[in-house]
């Protein structure tokens, strides 16, 4: 038997390390070649480390959250055959024991001076299953309560859960003592109201997507001074072209929602005020005024928020857009998006659909300099001279750089949008 070591591989140009996000495997499973052992993350793209070979886990070499750099040992694995390391004298067993492993034999004391392996992170701190004495935390969960009918007819008629309870006696067995120390210490506590005080800590290490997230929106709020433009659209002659449209149902087509009809009208108003579809170098003093517009969409996804990007939006047309808003979503929700799709936007839209409120105050995408809200779309009743009539309303909330963009480019900006999507025939005419 032998030994193999499975080290952080390249995961992309120019990365130099990776964050660790999950393990698959844990020391003592026996892996089969091309078995997932591990995830690791880097941008906001999750990258699959795979096992180039059978063989048993001795040794995992990072925890959670941990950041590792390309070419690190992560996987050490006891193979047949030489493996690819060179064993010393003594024997393996003893040189290469893993510390503290999951459900392993313990190591000899010559092991003690071997690496010390990582271990999952505790990320929550649980009451002791059994109460050891009176003035014990309440059992488990679940967990059903020892006692005697006795002691059962005198807990039901003084109107105590015996899962509240602590028991004394064997095995944690409630007897008469445990309920009179349960009455004494108030009458709060004996009633079984099933109301129970919680006392519990979970501590949840911010690891992965959602640490990402934090640090991007951490950048973005601390460097950019944000000011944010809320105004109405009445979307009422759009939704009626956009219900239309899908009813003409083409294979080459796909269904329209507003994001296309958004993604033109942003493109025409970008048309007229390039400076939005810019990123601001701070550090440089440089704004980088793109020509090609590459709209970001933050999507949610059930790892957190990742924004995929459509590239070159001024090129598309209505169905086209469609198409690539789909495909890069269900990319992103299946965590399939590679790094080039999640990255490379100069403007964004975010979009919470019908949960999407009445207004909000949108965090721009660092280092862009302008990003499009879209809220909730509701029947409101708007007066149109002489009387009030039901109209399909919509708020956009949209957020600049105030460093850059001034107010009036703000306004003028969504006031452009907003009489494209009033009159949407005109997002069709060049």
């Amino acid at each position: 038997m032998g030994e193999h070591i499975i080290k952080l591989p390249d995961v992309g140009e120019g990365v130099a390390e990776a964050e660790l996000v999950e393990w698959h495997v844990k020391v003592g499973d026996l892996v089969r070649e091309d078995m997932v052992l591990a995830a690791v993350m880097t941008d906001k793209a999750t990258v699959e480390i795979p096992s180039p070979v059978d063989g048993e886990i001795l040794w995992l070499g990072a925890e959670i959250g941990d950041t590792v750099a390309i070419g690190s040992p992560i996987v050490r694995l006891k193979v047949a055959g030489e493996g690819n390391v060179k064993t010393a004298a003594e024997p393996a067993s003893e040189e290469k024991a893993p510390a503290k492993p999951v459900e392993a034999k313990p190591a000899p004391a010559a092991a003690k001076a071997a690496p010390k392996p990582a271990e999952p992170p505790k990320t929550s701190v649980a009451a002791p299953k059994r109460p050891a004495s009176a003035s014990a935390a309440p059992r488990a969960e679940g967990e059903k309560p020892l006692a005697s009918p006795a002691v059962r007819l005198r807990a039901k008629e003084a109107g105590i859960d015996l899962r509240q309870v602590a028991g004394s006696g064997p095995a944690g067995r409630i007897g008469h003592e445990d309920i009179e120390a349960f009455l004494a210490r108030g009458p709060q506590a004996a009633r079984a109201t099933g109301l129970a005080q919680k006392d519990g800590v979970e501590d949840i290490k911010v690891v992965g997507l959602r640490r990402k997230i934090a640090e991007k929106m951490s950048l973005a709020k601390s460097r950019i001074p944000h000011i944010t433009y809320v105004e109405e659209i009445d979307v009422t002659a759009l939704e009626e072209l956009r219900a239309a449209l899908n009813k003409e149902k083409r294979a080459d087509r796909p269904k329209l929602t507003l994001l296309p009809f958004l993604m033109r009208a942003m493109v025409k108003a970008i048309a007229d005020q390039p400076n939005l579809n810019a990123l601001f170098d701070d550090d440089a003093g440089i704004i980088h005024q793109h020509e090609g517009i590459h709209i970001g969409i933050a999507a949610q996804t059930p790892n957190g928020l990742v924004v995929p990007v459509v590239k070159h939006a001024e090129a598309r047309d209505l169905w086209d857009s469609a198409a690539e808003v789909n495909r890069l979503a269900d990319a992103a929700k299946s965590g399939t998006a590679t790094r080039d799709e999640l990255s490379g936007s100069t403007i964004t839209i975010t979009s919470l659909g019908a949960m999407g409120g009445v207004a909000t105050t949108p965090v721009i995408n660092y280092p862009e300099v302008a990003i499009v809200g879209v809220n909730k779309m509701m029947v409101r009743p708007v007066w149109d001279g002489t009387q009030f009539i039901p109209r399909k309303m919509m708020n956009l909330s949209s957020s600049f750089d105030h460093r850059v963009i001034d107010g009036w480019d703000a306004a003028v900006f969504v006031q452009r949008i907003k009489a494209l999507l009033e009159t949407p025939a005109l997002i069709f005419v060049d």
